[in-house]
């Protein structure tokens, strides 16, 4: 880990990433990718020491409140927020200051935050996205070897149902001959509909890789799957989207289903819901447009 001295938090949608980096060593991670600029290991979190500090001065110099962001680009609660517990001590002034939350995680550590989470609802809205991409727990801890499995994550998402805490899933990504199965999606399907998500995210099927993150999944192929870096690089080459072959039908399942559970799966409708601030208090909405 290493610390830097940003010059600004929040970006002009809203969104804020406290660290740089991950430690979650998800196969997949778009976050890999060389079109990012990091300019240091993936692993060696870089820690944005004076986050605390500019997230407050943005508060409170905000002409209107909105809805913040986190999680898009690195998970807030990696292994070293434990400690350093500055995702919490954000969400303190987010909770202070009567802002909303859109929080996105794969770790049980956010539960240790709950109480900041029902907080936040209570006065305006707080939207907990968890991503669930493998019913299988041993896949699972293939894939996504340092945070808990799928069946923990299902267990965040019925806590914060219990807790009136609206949830969405970020189900992706399906890796082609991998997890884009019936059965795989069908067990995800119902960990959300038991915990009444509020909305299911999945961009089609299919999983995307850019240079950087290509080569590092490719060596994950090599290592866990034997012959399939192979079989990938026969069906896509070097192709940024990597569709399932399977995509058609599992796309039209998942919005089958969430038609019936009368569960959101538009793209679009969801992140307008995660921009929309409520002011429970008040009674009043704002878009992020609004700003």
């Amino acid at each position: 880990m290493h610390e830097k001295e940003v010059k600004s938090i929040l970006s002009a949608q809203n969104g804020m990433n406290i660290y740089r980096g991950c430690t979650h060593g998800c196969i997949y991670c778009d976050a890999r990718s060389t079109c990012y600029q990091m300019q240091h290991e993936f692993e060696d979190i870089e820690i944005k020491s004076n986050a605390v500090e500019l997230l407050e001065k943005s508060l409170r110099s905000k002409r209107r409140k909105c809805m913040i962001g986190t999680g898009a680009m690195s998970d807030p609660y990696l292994h070293a927020e434990s400690r350093l517990q500055l995702t919490r001590k954000c969400l303190e002034l987010i909770d202070e200051y009567g802002f909303g939350l859109a929080i996105q995680t794969k770790s049980d550590l956010i539960l240790r935050d709950l109480d900041l989470l029902r907080s936040i609802n209570r006065k305006s809205k707080c939207v907990v996205q968890i991503t669930l991409t493998t019913h299988d727990e041993n896949l699972c801890k293939v894939l996504e070897p340092n945070v808990c499995t799928t069946k923990r994550r299902a267990e965040i998402l019925n806590i914060m149902r219990d807790e009136g805490i609206p949830t969405i899933c970020w189900m992706t990504p399906m890796l082609p001959f991998i997890n884009d199965t019936e059965e795989n999606i069908r067990g995800i399907l119902d960990y959300c509909f038991k915990a009444k998500v509020y909305g299911i995210l999945f961009f089609n099927i299919g999983v995307t890789l850019r240079d950087g993150d290509r080569q590092y999944f490719y060596q994950k192929l090599e290592e866990h799957f034997p012959g399939l870096k192979e079989k990938y690089i026969r069906t896509y080459g070097n192709a940024y989207e990597i569709p399932s072959p399977n995509n058609k039908y599992l796309t039209g399942l998942v919005r089958n289903e969430c038609r019936k559970q009368g569960i959101v799966c538009n793209t679009k409708q969801l992140f307008d819901y995660m921009h929309q601030y409520e002011d429970k208090q008040a009674g009043e909405q704002l878009s992020l447009f609004d700003l």
